[in-house]
């Protein structure tokens, strides 16, 4: 019998520290959920305990170092789960990776790089499977809204149509919050490896990245400023879409159902008329210029000076003042339409990302059934489904609503 349901790892992190504080305020100590805080410094996680105050004392604490397996497998027989914040998950993910697969652990995550995803999957899914391990990425703002959206959607369209939509859009409606330093070094090295793997390149650019074999319809993806008849906006280019375009992709391939013509993307909405076209242009140019300058050495050099560093991202007034409106448009083979309609009340990279995750990583300590949901890689959808958006509505500040 494991000695705790799940264990924050990297729990000193900027969102770790985030995740921390809010399963402190939801769960406490000595309540239905055993949980534990680790990392590689012991002296920084007592500072983070210390934080939740004196009531917090006897909330465990274990060093364990990102790279040493003997650690991580310390680790991972202390506990159901594991929630990972130790990233860029491609440069100190993979071992605890590796280890869950092999242990049986189940483990979660909030990364959003497709490439190191697809690398686990193909080198650890068999292991997963034999051993029982639930390993789910991308619990965060990438990729629940979206994932969840869609697996909400699709259920009412099979419930009042008698079939799931053939064709979803996701469209932005309204997003504020800051990045933190985190998520620009994951995407720095992302676009890095691009630069010097063609394989990689190559894989970024596959809507079906994160499907094995797979070779679906041709998706459609929005690049430059175009405009949406249904949204009734110009749009521009949603600089996450690469990621959860993939795992919707994923959700459909391993229990959602969603048809082997299955069409998704994801756009920001910009307004309408002259204003809106032009924001929209703008948008998509200053995205091809900042990966232009990540690309290239000497401009990201520049880059890594002036953007947020690792440990850095919005303050917590700003966390409670950000927000986003989801607008999720779904159309059957046969014609039907049906408008949904997501909303998270925090800044989604952070304030809504450590309540989105901690509510998965406690669903899957608590409520996801290993005879439904056997050892392998899952999306949230597939992991979760209706129990998680029962518990983000709850709990967590999201709404799921059909318009």
């Amino acid at each position: 019998m494991s000695q705790h349901h799940l264990i924050v790892f990297g729990a000193t992190s900027f969102v770790g520290q985030i995740l921390t504080h809010y399963l402190w305020q939801r769960h406490g100590i000595g309540g239905d959920v055993s949980w534990a805080l680790a990392g590689r410094s012991l002296s920084k996680l007592e500072q983070v305990r210390a934080s939740l105050g004196p009531q917090a004392a006897a909330l465990p604490l274990i060093v364990a170092d990102a790279a040493n397996e003997s650690e991580l497998r310390s680790l991972c027989a202390q506990t159901r789960v594991i929630v990972s914040t130790v990233g860029p998950y491609a440069l100190y993910g993979s071992p605890l990776v590796k280890v869950c697969a092999e242990t049986g652990t189940d483990y979660c995550d909030l990364t959003g790089e497709v490439q190191w995803i697809a690398r686990m999957i193909r080198e650890h899914e068999t292991t997963a499977q034999k051993s029982g391990a639930r390993i789910v990425h991308c619990c965060g703002f990438d990729s629940i809204p979206s994932d969840l959206g869609v697996h909400f959607l699709q259920q009412h369209a099979t419930q009042q149509f008698g079939q799931p939509c053939s064709t979803i859009k996701l469209r932005i409606k309204n997003m504020r919050g800051g990045a933190s330093g985190g998520t620009v070094a994951s995407m720095l090295n992302v676009v890095q490896e691009s630069v010097k793997d063609p394989s990689v390149r190559k894989l970024m650019s596959n809507p079906y990245a994160l499907c094995p074999g797979v070779q679906g319809v041709r998706q459609p993806n929005v690049t430059l400023a175009e405009y949406d008849e249904d949204a009734r906006s110009w749009l521009a280019p949603f600089v996450m879409a690469g990621i959860n375009t993939r795992v919707v992709h994923r959700s459909n391939l391993v229990g959602g159902n969603y048809g082997a013509d299955f069409r998704y993307d994801e756009a920001m909405m910009t307004g309408s008329g002259f204003k809106g076209r032009a924001i929209a242009t703008g948008i998509g140019a200053g995205l091809a210029g900042f990966l232009a300058a990540a690309a290239l050495p000497p401009t990201r050099f520049l880059l890594e000076k002036v953007v947020p560093q690792p440990g850095e991202g919005p303050t917590p007034e700003e966390q409670v003042k950000g927000g986003y409106d989801f607008r999720f448009f779904g159309r059957t083979a046969a014609g039907q339409k049906m408008v949904v309609k997501v909303t998270g009340d925090r800044d989604p990279g952070y304030g809504s990302t450590a309540k989105m995750l901690g509510e998965a990583t406690v669903c899957l300590a608590l409520e996801t059934d290993k005879a439904a949901v056997g050892g392998g890689f899952w999306t949230p959808a597939t992991a979760f489904g209706d129990k998680l958006v029962k518990r983000l509505v709850d709990h967590a500040g999201l709404t799921f609503e059909v318009l």
